[in-house]
Formats: C-alpha cells, structure tokens, sequence
C-alpha cells in the first residue's frame, strides 16, 4: 500500500514544491511506495523558478509539477493520505482542513518549519544558494522520514518518529 504525503505551505511555490520533489525522488530512488504531493492555503498559481532549478539540478524531474490548492486533497477522488508536513510557518499557523485517509482516519500532522529562500538577499545569486541550502536540508529530512517502517508506524509512534526527525 502505497504512504501518500501532502506537505503543504501557503503559496505552494518552492518549500513545499522542494519537499514534494525531494521526497518522490528519493522514494523512488530507495524503491519505497511512498507518493508526496504538495498544495497550499494560498495557492501563487506558478512555480518559484529558483526553486525549480534547484530540483532540476539536482536530477529530479519535475514535469507536470505545479502550484495547486490544498482543496484538491480534501475530495472523494484525493489520495488516501497517511501524513500532512507544513513546511512554512504561515501555514502550520494556519487552520487545516481535516483531510482523511482511505479508512477515514486522519492522517499525522507534523511542522518541519524552513524559512523561505525566496527572501534570501544578495540578488539572483543569494536566492539561487538560499534555495540550494533549502533543497539540502530538505532532502536530508525526508530521506530520514524513508528510513522509518512507515508499513509499521501509525498515530502515535509515527508521530514521535516525525517530530524526531524535525529536531534534527
């Protein structure tokens, strides 16, 4: 059964979108089923081109990739979800819709907070290593996340696990 993530920031334009093409690449890259989505409260409607390069040089694909609401995930159609990641402050902030699983169970909720690289100063340069340093750090979380028995882990001691992995 495949662990379907939602990360979620508010304009759904570089830290969650970071975060949904780190985690799929790497997912795919060590064989788990495991599928991250992202979305946001305040959807922009476009991608952060720095973060797209970010991906991009990093090997990961990213066709098809865009800026959506966390609406879609709300719906009879949407994907069971086990675990929702907000990765802005604004959004862990924010009300969540109640999103639920297959099972109609909630899925954990967890903030892995990284500040926003499109504020990084020192002109197109400063953004470009702000985004990278995102990218890294990002990448380093969810390859802890795929380290988890995420088959094993529910409620409770997954949250822990998740919550550990934001200390780090």
């Amino acid at each position: 059964m495949t662990t379907h993530v939602l990360i979620l920031c508010t304009h759904n334009s570089a830290r969650s979108v970071l975060s949904e093409g780190m985690l799929n690449h790497w997912a795919q890259k060590l064989g788990r089923n495991v599928r991250a989505h992202s979305a946001g409260s305040a959807p922009s409607g476009r991608l952060n081109p720095f973060a797209l390069e970010a991906l991009t040089s990093a090997s990961v694909e990213v066709a098809g990739y865009r800026s959506k609401s966390w609406d879609e995930f709300t719906g009879p159609e949407a994907p069971p979800l086990s675990i929702v990641i907000t990765v802005c402050d604004s959004a862990a902030a924010e009300t969540c819709p109640v999103f639920f699983s297959g099972s109609e169970q909630v899925p954990v909720k967890v903030h892995w907070g990284y500040p926003d690289p499109s504020n990084a100063e020192g002109g197109d340069e400063g953004k470009r290593r702000a985004f990278e340093l995102t990218r890294q750090a990002i990448a380093y979380r969810m390859l802890q996340l795929l380290a988890l028995p995420l088959e094993q882990l529910r409620g409770t001691e997954l949250t822990a696990a998740l919550q550990a992995i934001a200390r780090s």
